[in-house]
């Protein structure tokens, strides 16, 4: 294993910089570091998304002639491809970057139905890209690291080329910090509350990660059966725009958006199309514990922007807030008879349950059954 304390210094002496990305569980010890390192200062930036990364990754080395850093999972590939392509690729402005990448679903690793596909092209990917890579495996030393920089990576980072370390699980050493919030409601017991107040007509799409499965949790401890929730595994932020054209299609039912700080900062725009569409049927309810928390708990910006006048300005009619159990009880009937769209913002603390299962259905059926509810 790597120690990442020996890896950032490292890249450091290879004339890296700046780092900046969206947190991924797999590199949650690199993450961790970097983050507790260099919290107060201009040498890290945690992104919206991907794509952001990089594009801050190219004004860093338009700005110093230094490389910059991009940390992702390997799904936000995804977001990144076009400023790979368009803008830091040697035939268009020939921009060196740096990528760290978390194999997720990896062949041969057990993971989640969502990052199968990914992990199987991910390699291919990179190359398809001319990012050319090395994968740091729990056996991996410093050492190795080392030359296969000198061989492979030095001269085509000087010449204007990408590299990439993808990274398997356990490759890295452990970086132990503890994450908090001044939130005292557990998302789990705000979900529980709120799913208290709908009806087995309203239908709820919720956003990637624990809330998904906290929502599917507590539906099996109601023996409700799960056919009224889309629980969007994979496609992080984009949960809201599911909902939305659900609404648009179904006016005669509640919808509601069950979304996360990180993953409506990653797709912000599409607040506004909610505003510009304005549906009537659209409930949007953010859960913000101001933190990346699903892949380790790195903070987000939600703490240092106004979501509620946003979301205003973008055309919901209405916004209401609540941070415990009983403001949050206070303010429920009222937003689920507003007409929307409206937005309610939970904050929560950052954690979840040790023993929090995951869906036991797969996401074939879990479509299937939410669109037999849907088009009764």
């Amino acid at each position: 294993m790597i120690n990442v304390s020996e890896f950032e210094e490292f890249l450091q002496e290879v004339n890296v910089g700046f780092y900046t990305g969206v947190p991924d569980s797999q590199l949650k010890a690199f993450c961790d570091y970097v983050e507790d390192k260099y919290s107060i200062s201009e040498n890290h930036i945690i992104a919206a998304n991907e794509g952001n990364a990089v594009a801050l990754a190219t004004g860093y080395h338009l700005s110093t002639g230094k490389y910059g850093l991009v940390y992702m999972q390997n799904s936000g590939l995804g977001n990144a491809v076009n400023p790979i392509t368009s803008l830091t690729h040697p035939e268009v402005y020939n921009v060196p970057v740096v990528y760290i990448v978390g194999w997720r679903g990896q062949p041969g690793v057990h993971d989640e139905p969502q990052h199968v596909k990914q992990g199987a092209i991910t390699c291919e990917l990179l190359e398809l890209l001319d990012v050319s890579y090395q994968v740091l495996t729990k056996d991996t030393t410093m050492e190795e690291v080392r030359e296969f920089f000198e061989e492979n990576f030095k001269e085509k980072l000087e010449k204007g080329g990408s590299i990439s370390y993808v990274v398997s699980k356990g490759a890295f050493e452990s970086f132990k910090t503890t994450k908090s919030n001044e939130y005292t409601l557990s998302r789990e017991d705000a979900i529980k509350i709120i799913i208290n107040e709908t009806s087995l007509e309203d239908m709820v799409i919720s956003t990637t990660g624990k809330a998904s499965r906290e929502l599917f949790e507590y539906r099996e401890e109601l023996n409700q059966g799960h056919s009224n929730d889309f629980l969007t595994v994979g496609s992080m932020g984009h949960s809201s725009s599911i909902a939305l054209s659900i609404a648009l299609n179904h006016k005669n039912r509640k919808i509601l958006c069950f979304d996360g700080d990180g993953a409506l900062l990653m797709h912000m725009g599409s607040m506004a199309l909610v505003g510009a569409n304005k549906p009537a049927n659209y409930y949007h309810v953010l859960f913000n514990n101001e933190a990346h928390e699903t892949v380790g708990g790195l903070p987000t910006v939600m703490g240092n922007i106004e979501i509620e006048d946003i979301a205003l300005n973008c055309g919901y009619n209405q916004v209401f807030k609540a941070n415990d159990e009983e403001s949050l009880k206070d303010v429920l009937l009222e937003f689920l008879s507003t007409t929307g769209p409206v937005l309610l913002v939970v904050d929560v603390s950052i954690g979840s349950r040790t023993d929090l299962g995951r869906p036991t259905t797969t996401p074939i059926e879990n479509k299937e059954a939410f669109m037999d509810k849907l088009l009764k």
